[in-house]
């Protein structure tokens, strides 16, 4: 039994699509129709009972988009399990705090580009 895009949380990913954070919006806009290093971008996605911000399926890697809920206690905590749920299923975890697209969203992309540049080969891109 496959862990991507359960049925169970179909309608969250929905309603997450069309309620996303004005973070989410911008880099979505920079990351959307193979925009960023010629590879697909999905927003939303499922794994297991977890719904990531964005996934890279070429690379094997969320995207996660952090606003200040993320800095109390038991936003940590659901955090640190999602994160240890994905990487045990060997999907990479990047963090990009809302303050690095607000204020510089090159340099995010930048850094997304370079993970994503480590990640995958040339031949798979497309």
């Amino acid at each position: 039994m496959s862990i991507k895009n359960p049925r169970k949380t179909k309608q969250l990913r929905r309603e997450l699509r069309q309620n996303m954070t004005e973070a989410e919006e911008m880099l979505w806009e920079r990351v959307r129709n193979k925009k960023l290093c010629g590879v697909r971008v999905k927003r939303q996605y499922g794994f297991g009972p977890y719904v990531v911000d964005f996934f890279v399926p070429k690379a094997n890697l969320v995207i996660e988009v952090d606003g200040k809920i993320h800095l109390s206690k038991e936003q940590k905590v659901r955090d640190k399990n999602k994160d240890t749920f994905l990487r045990k299923n060997s999907i990479e975890v990047i963090r990009i705090k809302n303050e690095e697209i607000f204020e510089d969203i090159d340099a995010a992309i930048a850094k997304l580009e370079f993970i994503i540049g480590k990640r995958i080969k040339p031949s798979t891109r497309t």
